[in-house]
């Protein structure tokens, strides 16, 4: 009784040796497949939706009305490398940086 369970536990060994190369590929295809899967569900859109908000912000100009990521809303009122002039209320301005802009509203948004 105990030889013959020691033999079927090793059969098993020598016939995964027998496979080789083909084995060891097998194995690693579940591993590729998920991370074609993640590409395709995870860091592609992701890169799509940077690259479309990169070309927003790139294509901001005065009189734009926009909203910002704390939730303000306003209208564009100047512009330099890296920051942006937005008026909020008759007279008031806040200075933001333009990676803070997170969506152009239609014109007549802001009243």
């Amino acid at each position: 009784m105990f030889i013959s369970s020691a033999f079927a536990q090793t059969a098993p060994a020598a016939a995964a040796e027998g496979g080789g190369m083909m084995g060891s590929l097998t194995g690693m295809l579940p591993l590729v497949l998920m991370f074609v899967v993640l590409y395709f569900v995870m860091i592609r859109p992701q890169m799509k939706r940077q690259k479309e908000h990169r070309a927003m912000i790139d294509a901001l100009a005065k009189g734009d009305e926009v909203a910002t990521a704390g939730g303000l809303i306003g209208k564009v009122t100047g512009l330099s490398d890296g920051f942006v002039q937005v008026e909020i209320s008759s007279g008031v301005e806040v200075q933001l940086q333009r990676s803070a802009v997170t969506q152009v509203l239609p014109k007549g948004s802001v009243k």
